[in-house]
């Protein structure tokens, strides 16, 4: 353990551990919010609750929550799915890599959820963060939960200049967080962090006037909260295109399932030719893949881009274009590709850009 971490477990020692967390609970006691997941002990449905919002937000998590949860009520009836249900009813979430490793490790219980720390940390797709939160608020086991909002209390709290993205700044907080945590009531103390960070130590703008910890936060005395907490490495955003067909006779038309080890994974997509830049209709009728399909759909009609979008994902950004091709005569057999008539879009899970894209095209077509 370094010299600096030392140094701030020893400042510890006083009396800030119990003024803190009598303060935040008093605090969590006024300003907690009414969560679903909050009203059971049920390792299950708070490993599903913990899953979908390590990349969502709460206010968009809570409606999918209950629908999932509504469909696979408990462990052994995810178990039993597919994986082409689980990703239909994960649709519209993103970060799809979750509903697989989700239903990866409900398949690895046998019907059982773990009880130790160590067994739970063990499960597909759960990092420590998510361990300690399920054993904690299932289980009241004595971990402290580190997540983005914890980093930014405590950089905030102890005025911590430490980068969280670096090894040491995450041995750092990660004792941090073990030596303040209250273990008489690790749940509600986790809880009461959590909440805290999202609803009054926010990243931009936070409150500090109203805020209990405003006489003793260091960064507030230093007037460093808004540097706080620090990050030594921002991400590298790629940038792709992706040029979509919808190619199609009356009311049937073609999908196939992204298998490759990329984003929405599993999940169904339209004919798609991706380019290295934007081009123009004119360039991209003239690509090679674009020149076969031509020849196998002879006397189809191109329809100029209907559709076009940015979409934003964590470490990219997609420049999305739909097209249409209008096919005459029979539908040939076409690649790896799949005939499918409109009403059955709703059996496979689609990326939320290629689902608005057919909403709105299957409601033109009534």
């Amino acid at each position: 353990m370094s010299n600096g971490i030392i140094a701030i477990l020893l400042y510890f020692s006083f009396s800030i551990m119990s003024l803190f967390s009598t303060t935040l609970l008093d605090w969590y006691d006024k300003n907690k919010r009414d969560l679903p997941w909050r009203q059971t002990t049920d390792p299950y449905k708070i490993w599903l609750s913990e899953i979908i919002l390590q990349q969502t937000r709460v206010v968009q998590g809570s409606a999918y929550y209950e629908r999932f949860l509504c469909r696979f009520p408990s462990l052994q009836s995810l178990a039993e799915a597919s994986e082409d249900e689980v990703l239909k009813y994960w649709q519209g979430l993103g970060y799809y890599s979750r509903a697989r490793n989700l239903l990866i490790a409900a398949r690895s219980m046998n019907g059982v959820f773990p009880t130790t720390y160590d067994q739970v940390r063990s499960l597909k797709g759960v990092g420590d963060y998510t361990a300690a939160a399920i054993c904690s608020f299932a289980y009241r086991m004595p971990h402290a939960v580190v997540d983005g909002n914890v980093y930014r209390v405590l950089a905030r709290y102890f005025d911590i200049e430490v980068p969280i993205d670096s090894t040491l700044g995450k041995r750092t907080f990660k004792a941090m967080a073990e030596e303040m945590l209250d273990t008489s009531r690790p749940d509600i103390y986790n809880q009461a962090i959590m909440d805290f960070g999202a609803l009054q130590c926010v990243p931009q703008n936070p409150d500090c006037n109203n805020c209990p910890f405003r006489d003793n936060c260091m960064a507030h005395k230093k007037n460093t909260v808004s540097s706080l907490p620090f990050k030594q490495n921002k991400t590298k955003v790629r940038e792709r295109f992706f040029n979509y067909f919808f190619i199609s006779n009356n009311d049937y038309f073609y999908i196939h399932k992204r298998d490759d080890n990329d984003i929405w994974k599993g999940m169904y997509q339209l004919p798609l030719i991706e380019t290295s830049l934007q081009l123009s209709t004119a360039a991209l009728i003239e690509m090679p893949v674009y020149l076969q399909w031509k020849d196998k759909f002879e006397g189809s009609d191109l329809i100029v881009c209907q559709y076009g979008m940015k979409h934003i994902l964590s470490h990219q950004i997609l420049y999305i274009n739909l097209y249409e091709l209008s096919i005459k005569g029979e539908m040939p057999i076409f690649d790896n590709y799949i005939k499918i008539h409109k009403d059955e879009i709703d059996r496979y899970a689609l990326p939320r850009p290629i689902e608005v894209f057919i909403e709105k095209k299957l409601h033109r077509l009534g």
